[in-house]
């Protein structure tokens, strides 16, 4: 038992040691990073691996009750607050239903045309660059579709 104390005693100088990063210039000039400073002069000590310090959480605040001044909506008012944002949300799906028929309209447009900087010569067609000048119009597609999803989820959580 003792032997192996002694020996974990004579290790923790060359752990602390290996947790170390050490930035050496050579008798050449030239720089080495390392963990072992060995015989090496002209050396910095760039990283130390520090140990981790611990705390304690803070003490979690005790949930406060609402104040009885603090203003409340009767069953009324809050029906028509979500009838209009009901006919609000409607409205918005209404409007990018619209911009998306646009969309998918123009995508249709531009991917049946050609424009002259995108021909090579013998008449081919350069695809990157028709590619590239068509997925801005894709991209408006997907940003209505997305609106569109994300306005059907919000009335979805009407009450």
């Amino acid at each position: 038992m003792m032997k192996r104390f002694s020996l974990l005693l004579l290790t923790l100088p060359f752990a602390a040691q290996a947790n170390t990063l050490y930035k050496c210039e050579g008798a050449d000039g030239r720089m080495t990073y390392t963990n072992q400073k060995g015989n090496a002069k002209n050396c910095e000590v760039i990283a130390q691996d520090k140990p981790v310090s611990t705390f304690n959480a803070p003490a979690a605040r005790p949930r406060q009750a609402t104040p009885g001044d603090f203003p409340r909506v009767n069953g009324e008012q809050q029906k028509a607050r979500d009838t209009d944002r009901r006919a609000i949300l409607e409205q918005e799906l209404a409007n990018e239903q619209r911009n998306l028929d646009t969309a998918k309209k123009t995508l249709a447009e531009q991917e049946g045309l050609v424009l002259p900087e995108e021909r090579i010569a013998g008449g081919g067609i350069q695809g990157g660059k028709r590619e590239a000048r068509i997925q801005s119009f894709r991209d408006k597609l997907q940003l209505h579709e997305r609106n569109i999803e994300s306005i059907r989820r919000e009335i979805g959580n009407l009450k």
